[in-house]
C-alpha cells in the first residue's frame, strides 16, 4: 500500500483461515473467530481505501491551471507604477493558493509525498505474528516471504 498498491496475498490468508473455522463450526470460539475476521476484513477494506487517492489528477491539473490563469490575468490588470502592495498582495494570494494545492493532493495520498504517513500499526502487528509464531514454532521458517508470498512447503 506505501507504493500504491495492494497485495492480494490477504485474500489468499482470509481463506486458509475460514478453513480452519469449518473445524470449530459449532464450538463456542466460532462466533469469536467469525467476529474477528470480520472485523480483519473490513479494516482491511478502511486501509485500502485510505491509501486510494479520491482526487483524480486531472481535477488537481485543472486547478493548477485554473490558479496560473487567475494569477497571470490579476498581473496583466495590476497598475504599472506604484504596486508595490498589489504585487505583495498578489504574490502572498499565490503562495497560499499553491501550498493549498499542494496540502490537499498530500492528504490525499497519505503514502507518499511531503506529510508521509508511516504504515507503524501494520508493522507491529507484522513484528507480533512473527515473533508469536517463532515462539510456538521454534524449528520451523516463516511461511511466506517479505512480501507476503507463500513460501512452498
Amino acid at each position: 500500500m506505501a507504493d500504491g498498491n495492494g497485495s492480494p496475498a490477504p485474500s489468499v490468508w482470509s481463506t486458509e483461515v475460514r478453513r480452519v473455522f469449518r473445524d470449530v463450526e459449532g464450538k463456542p470460539v466460532f462466533g469469536i473467530l467469525v467476529a474477528a475476521d470480520n472485523k480483519r476484513s473490513e479494516e482491511r477494506e478502511e486501509r485500502l481505501t485510505q491509501a486510494t487517492a479520491s482526487i483524480p489528477g486531472a481535477l488537481l491539473w485543472f486547478l493548477l491551471a485554473t490558479l496560473v490563469i487567475t494569477v497571470m490575468a490579476l498581473g496583466v490588470c495590476l497598475p504599472r507604477r506604484n504596486n508595490r502592495g498589489q504585487l505583495i498582495t498578489l504574490t502572498v494570494i499565490t503562495a497560499l493558493l499553491t501550498t493549498t494545492l499542494c496540502i490537499i493532493r498530500d492528504v490525499d495520498r497519505p503514502f507518499g509525498g511531503i506529510i508521509d504517513v508511516t504504515p507503524t500499526a501494520i508493522a507491529e502487528a507484522e513484528r507480533q505474528a512473527t515473533r508469536d509464531y517463532t515462539m510456538n514454532h521454534p524449528a520451523s521458517d516463516l511461511p511466506c516471504d517479505d512480501q507476503g508470498n507463500r513460501r512452498s512447503t
